[in-house]
Formats: C-alpha cells, structure tokens, sequence
C-alpha cells in the first residue's frame, strides 16, 4: 500500500491519516473534501494534499470512505469509473448492510470491504483528530465472504490496522447492524432524550449546578449534531426501533418497581455489564 486517498478529512478520516503517519506509512495520503476540511487536515499532518475525486483516486491503493452515511452512498455510486483496477475501497459507515448492498453492485473494479471504527469524539472536524483515536478500539469489518479478508490488498489494509492498535472484528452486516442498534444508536437516543427532557421540565432559572458527575456522563453523548446521527437512524430504523422497545420496556419495568426488591436484581446485572465494559 502506497498510496492512500481519503474521502471526507473530518474527525475520522484525519484521525487515519494521523494514525497512519504515526504508525510508520510513508507513502502518499490525499485528501477529498470542502476547501475548508482540507486545509484543516493538511495543517493537521493528516493528509499531503487535496485534489478532486477523480484525481485523488486513480493511483490509490486504499480508499477510504469517512463521510456521513448518505455521502457515502452517492461516492459508491459514482467510484468504480474512477478507480485503479484492484483497489481497496473500505468505508468508516456507523451502519453497513445498505452501503454493503450497494457497494455489492456498484463496485467492480476493485474490492470493497465494509468497516466501521467503534471509535469517535463529540468534537468534528480535522481539527480535533487524534492520531490513537482508534488505538484500543474495535474496528469492524464485514466482508460477505471470510475470503475477501485474504486477498493481498486485504491483508495489507489489515495490518496497517494492526499496527495503529485497531482490535478487528468480523461480522456480517445484519449482526453489525443489530448489534450497534444496541450498543450505539440507543445509547444515543437516551442521552438525547434526557437532555431534551431536562431543556422541557426544568423550570425557568432553575439552576443546572445542582447536577452530579452523572448527569454530565449520561448527557454527553447529547452532544452530538444531528445532522451526523441523520443518516445513522435513517438506515437502521428496523433494528433502532425494536432495541428502543426493549429499553422502553425495561424502563417502565423500573418504574413499575419502584419500591420493590426487583430493582436489585436489575442494579447487579446493570453493574456488571459497566464493569465488563470497563474491562474490571
């Protein structure tokens, strides 16, 4: 792998470049964006130079698709034309079974792999990019078949990520799917709901100091902008609303149990899942 293009240089894609950089890559990485995203990736050391689609891409061995969902889904469309025969296009997508299904058509050329970092800040843009951003993190792929991981191009792609402390994970992109509905899309969703709830019931010069450590942990996720989680709901709004009814469901048992003993036994399995996922 020589050379590198990344399609959107915000907060992950500039984050790779950098990752990339500190790992030892010493070919070329360019850069495909607004004005604006380049010159914030190029002052960051993320990438060389910027250039038009067409030209970033044709001598890429790597493409690197790290713009929001529906951004995504147009660049697939209009790549293959552009292409070098047998590169490597993967994408950092927060859901993957429409992308995969439209790259499984679009993209013949070269190879297209499926990903998604499990890594991320409320902060955009290449001015926030950390080069260990993914550094202990999952990264997950999706190929459709396990042999689409042994080609030489996938094989090195995946090594580079070995080496800037990704921990891999293969899935299918219905798993995938389902899973972060779970683990990210709710999670969202509740931080969201909260904090709108407080913006709703709190009354009128109601003093927010009067908040624990907690209430800034479950609200930070609140953060974030919509127009990033837009297409993140938009594309996974089966597996989103049938995890939301098993939260909602679980919320109401609490209600209902109040002043019950039930609740310890929903405290104890709570707490050992934080635990597991604080690695205790």
């Amino acid at each position: 792998m020589k050379h590198v293009t990344i399609v959107g240089t915000g907060l992950i894609g500039a984050s790779f470049g950098l990752a990339l950089r500190e790992a030892g890559f010493d070919g070329s990485i360019v850069g495909v964006s607004s004005p604006r995203a380049i010159a914030d990736a190029v002052a960051a050391g993320a990438i060389d130079r910027g250039a038009p689609l067409a030209d970033a891409v044709a001598e890429a061995d790597l493409v690197f698709l790290s713009q929001a969902i529906g951004r995504i889904l147009d660049t697939i469309r209009h790549l293959d034309p552009l292409l070098k025969p047998g590169a490597l296009v993967t994408d950092a997508g927060s859901t993957k079974c429409e992308i995969v299904d439209l790259a499984r058509q679009a993209i013949t050329r070269g190879q297209f792999l499926g990903g998604h970092p499990m890594a991320g800040k409320e902060k955009r843009g290449a001015a926030a990019a950390d080069a260990g951003l993914f550094r202990g993190r999952t990264w997950v792929l999706t190929p459709d078949d396990p042999a689409e991981l042994e080609t030489p191009a996938a094989r090195d792609f995946t090594a580079w990520l070995g080496r800037v402390g990704a921990r891999l994970v293969t899935l299918d992109c219905d798993q995938h799917d389902r899973l972060v509905a779970l683990t990210s899309h709710v999670p969202q969703l509740a931080s969201t709901a909260l904090a709108a709830t407080l913006a709703d019931r709190l009354p009128a010069g109601a003093k927010l100091e009067v908040a624990g450590p907690g209430l800034l942990d479950m609200t930070r996720l609140a953060l974030s902008s919509y127009d990033l989680w837009r297409d993140i709901l938009a594309t996974n709004t089966g597996h989103i609303e049938r995890a939301l009814g098993l939260y909602i469901q679980k919320l109401e048992h609490l209600r209902e149990n109040l002043r019950t003993r039930q609740l310890q036994e929903e405290f104890a399995r709570g707490a050992a899942i934080a635990a597991k996922l604080r690695g205790e």
